[in-house]
């Protein structure tokens, strides 16, 4: 039985990272706590105080989320990094090889 063969995408992976540091810098231009939350916004100094809480926890949330995105578009990019430079590699091999400029590890 032949094994079964797989391709990858590497500008599918390269779009992924695109999209996500996108989405970072996005989030980035606008702050949870930039949302209007003092006493004279709400009207009301508990009400703002509640709100204040539930955005300081809003905010480490997207903060997490941030760098876990970072993380991920930073390992899409490292993978699309490592796969062209094996395709390279190979490519170089192979050609060397055929036109006589390369070592043929057959052969000793």
């Amino acid at each position: 039985m032949m094994g079964e063969q797989y391709s990858v995408d590497l500008d599918a992976l390269e779009k992924a990272a695109s999209g996500v540091n996108g989405t970072l810098d996005e989030i980035s231009v606008q702050k949870v706590s930039d949302i209007p939350h003092d006493t004279s916004a709400m009207g009301h100094g508990e009400l703002a105080s509640t709100l204040s809480d539930f955005l300081s926890r809003w905010q480490r949330g997207v903060d997490n989320l941030s760098k876990d995105g970072q993380e991920i578009a930073t390992r899409l990019t490292a993978n699309v990094n490592a796969y062209r430079a094996v395709e390279e590699h190979t490519h170089q091999h192979f050609h060397g090889m055929l036109h006589g400029t390369g070592t043929d590890p057959g052969v000793r």
